[in-house]
C-alpha cells in the first residue's frame, strides 16, 4: 500500500502488515487486523486458556515477517488485533498485536528466549488516532524511498540490491533491507540516504531466502511460499536430496523464486531415504532365461522396479516387486536364470509410469507454436499447399530449391 486512504468509504488491504485500512464516513482512519492476510502468521491453538504468569507478554508484528515480543507496562487491557505504540531503539514504533496468552511462551521457547532473563521492550499504550495517521503517512513513503535508494546505490557502483524499506511508526527512522554476495562498504551510502530522506538509517543484510519471504508470492504448488507463510529457520538444501527422490536435476524445476533450491525438497527426503534402504542394490542386469534385463525405472515408495530387455529403452517395461528381484538376484548368484518376463507381455506401457526426468518442460508450448507456423508456411505455397488431388512423388516431397533432397537423404516422405 503506497498511499494513505484519504477518500471516504475506500478500503485497502495492506498484506505486508496484515491489516485493513479504511476511512470512515466521518473522516476517521481505522486500521483492523486481518489474520488471513499475514505473512508468517501463527495460529493460536491455545485460545481460551488463561494463565496469570507472563500474561503481560505479547507478540507484535510489523512489516512482512518481522515480529518482536513486548511486555505490557501501560496498565491498559490489550488483546489480539489492537494497534499499539511500542518502544523502539530511537523513538517509538507502531505495530499490531498478533498473539497473547500461553501460546506466546511456546513461541519464545521456539526462538530460545528465556522470559525470566530476557529484557523485553515495553508497550507504551494503545495507538491513538494521531499515532495511526502519522504511521500511515510514514508507510506511504516506503515505495518511493526504495526506488530512490536503489538509484543512489547504483550511482555509487555498489554491488548490492535493496530489496525492501520499512519505516518506523513515528517516521523518523527506516530500515533498508539489502542483499549482497560480498561485504559492501556503504558508509557513503548511509550519508546520502540521511541527506536525501532526512531520517535515521539502519542497514540490514538478508539472504535470498529471506528476501523471498519478505516479498511473498505463490509457489508452483499454488500455495503461498513456505518462507513467507510459516518458515523462520532455513536449513541447507543439497542436490542429494533431489537425487534420492529421483527428481530431475533441472535447475528451472528445482529452483524457487529465490533462485535457490526449493525448501520443500527436504520435506520428503528422509522418507525416500528410508524407502530406498528396502530396495535391492543392482550393479548390472538380472539374468533371465531369454536374456538379461536392465533396470530402467524405480518407483521408490511402492517398491517396484521396472526392467527392459533393451538397454536404454522405455518402450516395454516389466514391473517386479523388490522381494521378487531379491529372489532373482539370489538365483543368479547360484548360477540359476530366472523365468522369462515376457510370458504375459509387457506389464506396463510407456505412459503409465513416467519419472520426473521424462516430464515435459514449459518449452513444449513454443514447439507447438513452431509447428503452427510451419503449417502456415506450407499453406502459402501455390494452390494453397495442395496438389489438386494428385500425390507428389516421394522423391520430390522434401526437395529444396536446388533440386536436392531436404532433411531426408533417401527422398522418402517424412512422418507426420
Amino acid at each position: 500500500m503506497e498511499t494513505v486512504v484519504k477518500e471516504k468509504g475506500i478500503k485497502q488491504y495492506d498484506c505486508s502488515r496484515g491489516c485493513e485500512v479504511e476511512r470512515t464516513p466521518i473522516g476517521e482512519l481505522k486500521v483492523r487486523y486481518n489474520p488471513r492476510c499475514c505473512k508468517l502468521s501463527s495460529y493460536d491453538w491455545m485460545d481460551g486458556i488463561h494463565q496469570k504468569r507472563y500474561s503481560d507478554l505479547f507478540e507484535v508484528r510489523f512489516k512482512n515477517t518481522r515480529k518482536i515480543y513486548f511486555r505490557n507496562t501501560s496498565g491498559q487491557i490489550i488483546k489480539q488485533g489492537d494497534l499499539v505504540v511500542v518502544e523502539a531503539q530511537n523513538g517509538h514504533d507502531v505495530g499490531i498485536v498478533t498473539l497473547e496468552g500461553p501460546v506466546v511462551l511456546e513461541q519464545l521457547a521456539r526462538h530460545h528466549i528465556d522470559p525470566d532473563t530476557y529484557e523485553f521492550r515495553r508497550i507504551y499504550r494503545k495507538a491513538k488516532i494521531l499515532d495511526i495517521e502519522r504511521w500511515q503517512e510514514a508507510l506511504s513513503r516506503e515505495h518511493k524511498t526504495m526506488i530512490r535508494a536503489r538509484q543512489l546505490a547504483a550511482r555509487l557502483g555498489l554491488d548490492m540490491k535493496i530489496g525492501d524499506v520499512e519505516f518506523q511508526g513515528d517516521g523518523t527512522k527506516a530500515i533498508f533491507y539489502y542483499i549482497a554476495d560480498e561485504r559492501v562498504d556503504f558508509r557513503q551510502l548511509i550519508k546520502d540516504f540521511a541527506e536525501e530522506f532526512h531520517i535515521r538509517v539502519e542497514m540490514k543484510q538478508i539472504g535470498a531466502r529471506q528476501e523471498a519471504g519478505l516479498i511473498g508470492g505463490l509457489g508452483v504448488c499454488g500455495r503461498a511460499l513456505c518462507c513467507s507463510k510459516y518458515m523462520s529457520d532455513f536449513q541447507s538444501i543439497t542436490t542429494q536430496a533431489a537425487r534420492c527422490q529421483d527428481l530431475s536435476l533441472n535447475p528451472q524445476k528445482l529452483a524457487g523464486q529465490c533462485s535457490k533450491l526449493k525448501c520443500c525438497i527436504n520435506y520428503e527426503a528422509s522418507t525416500y531415504v528410508d524407502a530406498q534402504r528396502q530396495l535391492p542394490e543392482l550393479r548390472g542386469p538380472i539374468e533371465l532365461e531369454d536374456g538379461p534385463a536392465w533396470l530402467m525405472k524405480t518407483d521408490i515408495l511402492r517398491g517396484i522396479l521396472y526392467f527392459s530387455y533393451e538397454q536404454g529403452s522405455l518402450s516395454n517395461l516389466y514391473p517386479l516387486p523388490a522381494a521378487r528381484v531379491r529372489e532373482i538376484l539370489a538365483d543368479n548368484r547360484k548360477g540359476i536364470k530366472a523365468a522369462s518376463l515376457q510370458a504375459n507381455g509387457p506389464g506396463v506401457k510407456q505412459t503409465e509410469f513416467i519419472s520426473a526426468v521424462g516430464d515435459d518442460s514449459i518449452t513444449r508450448f513454443d514447439e507447438q507454436k513452431k509447428r503452427k507456423n510451419g503449417r502456415k508456411k506450407n499453406n502459402n505455397r501455390p494452390n494453397g499447399g495442395r496438389n489438386n488431388g494428385r500425390r507428389k512423388p516421394s522423391g520430390n516431397r522434401n526437395a529444396n530449391s536446388n533440386g536436392n533432397a531436404g532433411d531426408n537423404p533417401n527422398g522418402s516422405p517424412k512422418q507426420a
